[in-house]
């Protein structure tokens, strides 16, 4: 059988279980199988094998159930990196990217993107921010926590994929792995940014995601609590004890939530707060400076 002819068995099979995209992710799902690239397919039509084309029924199968197509084939793209992936592991949105962007100008334009200044990424997941800001600014010391084992697994399997090496990642909830890691002692540590993407999603707003984030993705990484502030209030509440003077704090925000974050974060004593918003309108990014 040609490429061609599984392509259009492809589509209309996604068609059927009502992904939107089939066209393009019957491509993706061809060339990842085949072990080629889009203009390689197109261009030579190649013969799939039955070795094949069992691979191809395999991942048409799963994506039929709805499973992100970012865990089919593995990976995904981030910032320039490519970002393992799969389940147990939030997949990174472009959202996070704008969170990302917003960080490096502002490190760069600051003295920080000179020196050996400290960055802590709490939530890190797949270590996509982490490891991006390391990228960035190798003379930059980069933290990632997070509470799952899961996520700690790929964010160090996806630095080194990256070859990224000035960026740790260590387990635990929020905040809770940094101390008494500096020296041994019960220091806390004194970062010049903390970044964070939490879950931010209502509870109750779970059950009317897309069925791939809903059914696939780790609702831990999803899930804010009643009114998707949970982890806002518990970053404000300790972030002060860990950033240094005039130290930055970056959030990425739900929909809606930006007034309510803001007036969190003044009542906790944060100054020059600001807010971005992403390409759809919606104030995503929060930015403000201990005092």
């Amino acid at each position: 059988m040609k490429a061609f002819e599984q392509m259009k068995i492809a589509i209309e099979m996604l068609r059927k279980q009502g992904i939107e995209s089939a066209e393009k992710e019957a491509e993706i799902i061809l060339s990842h199988c085949l072990d080629t690239d889009l203009l390689s397919l197109h261009r030579d039509n190649p013969e799939i094998s039955d070795d094949v084309l069992s691979r191809i029924r395999e991942c048409l199968k799963r994506r039929s159930a709805r499973e992100p197509m970012q865990y089919i084939i593995g990976y995904t793209e981030f910032y320039g990196l490519r970002i393992s992936v799969g389940p147990g592991v939030l997949i990174p949105r472009p959202e996070t990217e704008l969170l990302v962007e917003e960080a490096v100008r502002m490190i760069a334009q600051s003295a920080l993107g000179s020196r050996k200044s400290r960055i802590v990424d709490l939530c890190t997941g797949t270590g996509c921010i982490a490891i991006a800001l390391a990228r960035e600014f190798p003379v930059a010391e980069v933290f990632g926590t997070d509470i799952s084992g899961t996520a700690i697994r790929y964010a160090r399997q996806n630095a080194g994929i990256n070859g990224v090496g000035n960026v740790h990642f260590l387990q635990g909830s929020f905040f809770d792995p940094l101390r008494g890691f500096f020296a041994g002692s019960d220091a806390q540590c004194e970062a010049d940014m903390v970044i964070v993407n939490p879950p931010y999603i209502p509870h109750d707003d779970i059950v009317h995601l897309q069925p791939e984030i809903r059914d696939w993705e780790p609702t831990a990484a999803l899930d804010g609590g009643r009114d998707g502030l949970d982890a806002y209030r518990l970053i404000l509440s300790e972030a002060g004890n860990y950033l240094q003077k005039n130290g930055i704090l970056m959030l990425e925000l739900g929909f809606g939530q930006a007034e309510r974050v803001r007036e969190m974060a003044e009542n906790k004593g944060y100054r020059n707060i600001t807010l971005k918003k992403d390409y759809a309108g919606i104030k995503r990014i929060f930015v403000a400076h201990r005092e």
